[in-house]
């Protein structure tokens, strides 16, 4: 019975694998698909990505060694003398170019010691074949040039360069006479196009990567934006709509007038949101503090709490409007969700350099988990969604913001700004790019 039991467990995680196998290979055919007909789109709109193919490898210096080509074919008819030194010293040749080559694109192998050595057993193999032999066996320092500018790349390549290629002339000249000079022009040259052409090529993935990552970090950055700006938009507006409705119905009963007057500024509310949603869509939202202010008071008194607005100072620019008309308005919405308080200040006091913002609510806190529980947040005093964004924004705009409970009783959410403040960069794009 316990060997069927665990046959059954067997089958039965089989089917399981067997599922999820079957749900991976059908995600990875929905992707595909996704993705080869955003690609198509794109290219029949004209906007299809450069692809810069698949990186160069080792494999595309292997051809190069068609160069000694001459060296084996006297070496196979017999017009070389002591032949097994030749083969081994051509077979020896052939074996650290292709070792050196491979691991010349991959940057943490290509800088190893093993690498550079190899690189140098190399160059005392080519200078004793072409000692030995002359010829066609000259052409082994071409090779060598090529392996090194992969190597080395732009590494004290002016100097190695030069030095293989004045090693190659001194002993091509030796063999063959002047005529040796061409071996050491074309060992100069292709160290260095060599180098160049892969360091060029290195560059530009790099670039592209680079590109896209911030092509990616943008796109982030406009969904953390939204994100924001729909939090700050409708959090505070459904919870005004949803406390005059409470109001309305506890007024319909005895004062039907005092409940049809709460039901007009629901529909005025909500009017107004429509036209903030529709100017935050097409980029051209333009806060305004009295605006939010009227409206703070308007929730307060509405909720049942005794709203105290006080202003003070010289007129702002309209970028410190807008910053500070979002905390009037998420700070309202936090006490009438959560404070419980019977009284709020709300006090807006401008200095030559900076304004101060402050609401204060007579409350018994934020509750745990709420909005406005500091214990939530990862900043001593700043919690929940929408006080986290605000500081980010004001920050942006060199400002400050700080919340937490009140030296008696209550809460307190203090903002500081700049008096020329800067607007932030998302708000910026997100008007701009719309």
């Amino acid at each position: 019975m316990s060997l069927l039991h665990r046959a059954g467990n067997r089958l039965d995680a089989l089917r399981t694998a067997a599922g999820q196998a079957r749900e991976r290979q059908r995600h990875h055919r929905r992707t595909s698909r996704r993705l080869t007909a955003e690609y198509r789109a794109a290219r029949k709109a004209g906007k299809a990505p450069e692809h810069p193919g698949p990186p160069p490898t080792g494999f595309s210096l292997l051809p190069w060694l068609l160069m000694g080509m001459g060296a084996f074919s006297n070496l196979f008819q017999g017009r070389t003398p002591n032949p097994w030194i030749g083969g081994i010293g051509l077979f020896t040749f052939n074996s650290l170019y292709i070792y050196v080559v491979f691991r010349a694109f991959h940057k943490e192998v290509r800088e190893a010691v093993s690498t550079r050595a190899a690189l140098g057993l190399m160059a005392v193999v080519t200078c004793g074949l072409a000692i030995g032999y002359g010829g066609n066996w000259l052409l082994f320092f071409p090779l060598l040039g090529l392996a090194t500018g992969a190597a080395l790349r732009l590494t004290h390549l002016r100097s190695v360069g030069t030095a293989v290629a004045v090693l190659a002339g001194v002993v091509s000249c030796a063999r063959d006479g002047w005529s040796g000079l061409n071996i050491a022009y074309a060992t100069w040259i292709s160290t260095m196009v060599t180098a160049a052409i892969l360091s060029l090529s290195e560059a530009v993935r790099e670039l592209r990567a680079a590109r896209e990552e911030l092509a990616r970090r943008a796109v982030e950055k406009e969904r953390l934006r939204f994100s924001r700006d729909l939090h700050d938009l409708l959090g505070h507006t459904l919870s005004v709509i949803v406390v005059k409705s409470e109001a309305a119905r506890r007024l319909a009963p005895r004062d039907m007038a005092a409940s049809l007057a709460q039901i007009a500024d629901i529909e005025s509310v909500g009017r107004q949101a429509l036209t903030e949603i529709r100017e935050a869509v097409t980029g051209y939202r333009d806060g305004s503090l009295a605006t939010e202010l009227d409206r703070a008071r308007s929730a307060l008194t509405a909720a049942g709490i005794e709203p105290s607005v006080r202003q003070s100072g010289p007129p702002l620019v309209s970028q410190a409007e807008a910053l500070l008309g979002w905390v009037v308005r998420e700070a309202v919405t936090n006490v009438v969700r959560h404070s419980g308080a019977t009284h709020c200040e709300i006090a807006v006091s401008g200095g030559e350099d900076r304004v101060r913002l402050t609401v204060t609510d007579d409350g018994t806190g934020p509750t745990p988990g709420s909005a406005s529980d500091p214990a939530t947040g990862p900043a001593p005093g700043i919690g929940g969604t929408g006080l986290k964004g605000l500081t980010e924004r004001l920050a942006t705009a060199g400002g400050s913001l700080a919340a937490g409970p009140g030296p008696r009783c209550g809460f307190v959410v203090r903002a500081e700004l700049p008096v020329d403040a800067a607007e932030p960069d998302e708000l910026t794009a997100g008007r701009t790019g719309a």
